[in-house]
């Protein structure tokens, strides 16, 4: 969800192309809380709870050998976790499940988070703590994650308000909860480990017998991490590519001119070239196959979304709050306001950048986009 995602926020791509269906190999089948289904051999799929209208995360546990801590020329035989889920006792508890159900009384010997989000990241410092595993992750969603956890963020408070004042979301009452989000992400990340592996974008991953590779993604978060493993056709693909929803691409205070709409379908061609049978492990939703048809789906989507909002702009001069209802298409409350604010903004920039649109700021210091200059 995202002004920080929890989850991305739940817009369902209409099939506008036509595009084969999307293949589910293990049809309706969900693994029930603190329980585990095996997908591949060795690599096990969680499902923990999120308090949100997104209810859900899927996380991964995949068999793994690593060099012994303090045993030389020694292998140890264990886990590797691949996301936390967020950090709340319903959360910790399905976890100690986890340990006794599924663990086999073998250790977690690395938590790798996909990105930063809360519930990715949330409960991965008391993971870490308690196998006294390393944290792998990029540099940039460490760093986002730490600045995050200590309030220096865009998840709320003064500077959000700020932002989304100036375009053209001004109701005191909805702006005042916005304020006071402030502590919105540490309240679901309380502490980031101290220390971390770094995970580079084309690197390989080593985790038990498979070789996965890192594929970076941009646009939904600072430089989120999916796993290939082209030899098996796997991939672990976090929220850059999900099956029945389309991920939050936002704009945020820190960065207002950015482009992330644009960054999000470029990093879609990274993995336009996996093959149908390429097994997709989804951080919401169920396992899917059919790559390239889901990212058809997703341009058909965003591009709909922009002629829409091409087309309005020609007629009138909107911000990005008019254009709310244009992109969502159900009543939104302020929490999900807060979301759908970034990813309007994100789709006005992309068509004000490609010089689709212009940009102005009225003498009431709102930001509006028109087909040309007002």
């Amino acid at each position: 969800m995202s002004t920080l995602p929890t989850a991305p926020v739940m817009h369902r791509p209409k099939a506008s192309v036509q595009t084969p269906p999307l293949h589910y190999p293990l049809g309706e089948q969900l693994p029930a809380s603190g329980s585990a289904t095996e997908v591949a051999p060795g690599i096990f799929w969680l499902r923990m709870g999120l308090p949100f209208a997104l209810n859900h995360i899927n996380l991964w546990l995949l068999r793994d050998r690593m060099p012994h801590p303090t045993e030389a020329g020694v292998m140890q035989e264990g886990w590797t976790a691949v996301d936390c889920g967020i950090d709340n006792p319903a959360t910790r508890e399905a976890w100690l499940q986890v340990a006794q159900s599924v663990l086999q009384d073998l250790p977690i010997l690395r938590v790798l988070v996909t990105h930063m989000h809360p519930d990715h990241m949330g409960l991965a410092h008391w993971l870490c703590e308690r196998w006294q595993a390393p944290l792998w992750i990029s540099t940039s969603e460490y760093q986002s994650a730490m600045l995050a956890c200590s309030g220096q963020s865009n998840f709320g408070g003064d500077a959000t308000v700020k932002f989304f004042a100036a375009h053209g979301w001004i109701k005191p009452d909805e702006l005042a909860v916005v304020t006071s989000r402030v502590g919105y992400y540490p309240s679901m990340v309380p502490k980031i480990p101290p220390s971390f592996v770094r995970l580079m974008a084309g690197a390989p991953v080593k985790i038990g017998e498979r070789t996965w590779q890192c594929i970076s993604g941009f646009g939904h978060s600072p430089e989120h991490m999916a796993l290939h493993d082209a030899h098996h056709q796997l991939l672990i693909s976090g929220d850059m590519l999900l099956p029945s929803i389309s991920t939050n691409v936002s704009v945020y205070a820190m960065e207002p001119d950015s482009n992330p709409l644009q960054l999000f379908l470029d990093s879609l061609d990274k993995m336009a070239h996996l093959p149908d049978e390429t097994l997709i492990l989804p951080s919401h939703g169920r396992p899917f196959k059919g790559a390239a048809s889901r990212i058809a789906q997703l341009r058909a989507h965003h591009d709909e979304r922009l002629s829409e909002l091409l087309e309005a702009c020609s007629q009138q001069a909107l911000s990005a709050h008019d254009a709310l209802p244009l992109i969502f298409r159900r009543a939104l409350d302020v929490h999900q306001t807060t979301f759908a604010m970034g990813e309007a903004v994100a789709h006005l920039n992309l068509l004000w950048l490609a010089g689709r649109l212009a940009r102005y700021r009225g003498t009431d210091g709102i930001y509006r986009f028109s087909t040309a200059q007002s």
